[in-house]
């Protein structure tokens, strides 16, 4: 089959991966200028920070058999076994930050970033679908796997006058501000340089360094959700004021040598389908995404997986 993947992230990456090991014609279009989702690195001059994703646990046969390869190359490791007290469950790293895996994952694939799906429309026999860029390019395909959130994915396919269930139509996220900091000396972070839930602002504390995704000192902030949800409309410079006083405690006298911020309009599902994907009636459109296996970096990837497995089985 001709099978259009619409997102580069976990989800998309893994159905791809799947559909393409099993023969199919695959093509993956995301917006963005790399995949990753949220999985993302950015670079702040000799700093290198994750700031979406900060860490994965593996609980599951079906992750470990997709990680597996990663961690025995050396790009994927174990980070530490919990922050402040150890529960025993490896928390796993990736060298050069979390983007470098779904750039592993993507490598054997045709990805196409900076291709933004502008629509989807029911495709005339025999192919199911027609899927038009914002350039104006139609590609049409046998089947289709849309990954996105699930409002950006309810956006797309109006045009195909497919009706989801009303959950899905209704699903929100909530947000995370990150404030992305490089320092000019160490930070105060205790071991193992990350902590979650450290104020009533912050949900999440990553000292890059000592987590070994950078050379040099570098801090990722994350506010919580009702801080971010409250606070979302505010401009730059008081965010970045309010979240480095937030930080001040793990900054500590560390000058700041350069500050970015990061907007996740789609951070969390606030609800999760009871099902690993969602299939339409004739199997050929399927949706996945942390919203339907789990808002983690596991359930992303277990929702593509379903989500591949749904495709074969209807065609």
């Amino acid at each position: 089959m001709r099978i259009v993947v619409v997102g580069a992230g976990l989800s998309g990456l893994a159905a791809a991966n799947e559909l393409t090991t099993a023969g199919h014609d695959v093509v993956v279009f995301d917006k963005g200028r790399s995949p990753g989702g949220r999985m993302a690195t950015r670079r702040m001059g000799t700093a290198r920070l994750d700031h979406g994703a900060q860490f994965f646990t593996i609980r599951s046969d079906a992750f470990a058999a997709v990680v597996q390869p990663h961690i025995d190359s050396g790009l994927v490791y174990e980070w530490c076994r919990g922050f402040g007290v150890s529960d025993g469950y490896p928390r796993y790293a990736v060298r050069g930050g979390m983007t470098a895996l779904t750039k592993a994952m993507a490598a054997p694939l045709s990805v196409r970033c900076n291709a933004l799906v502008f629509a989807i429309r029911r495709g005339k026999p025999p192919h199911a679908w027609d899927v038009q860029l914002d350039d104006g390019t139609h590609i049409v395909a046998d089947a289709l796997v849309v990954t996105c959130p699930l409002p950006q994915s309810y956006s797309l396919l109006v045009s195909a006058e497919v009706e989801l269930p009303e959950a899905l139509v209704r699903a929100d996220y909530d947000r995370t501000i990150a404030l992305l900091v490089a320092l000019a000396g160490a930070p105060d972070v205790p071991e193992p340089g990350g902590a979650q839930h450290p104020t009533d602002t912050l949900s999440f504390v990553t000292d890059n360094q000592r987590k070994g995704v950078s050379d040099t000192p570098a801090l990722t902030l994350h506010a919580n959700a009702a801080w971010s949800e409250a606070h979302w409309d505010d401009d730059r410079d008081s965010l970045v004021a309010a979240l480095s006083v937030a930080g001040a405690p793990f900054i500590g006298p560390a000058a700041i040598v350069d500050a970015q911020l990061k907007k996740w309009r789609f951070a969390t599902p606030r609800t999760i389908w009871p099902e690993p994907c969602w299939t339409a009636a004739d199997g050929r459109l399927v949706l996945a995404g942390d919203a339907f296996a789990g808002p983690k970096v596991e359930g992303a990837v277990i929702s593509g997986l379903a989500a591949a497995a749904a495709v074969m089985t209807a065609g």
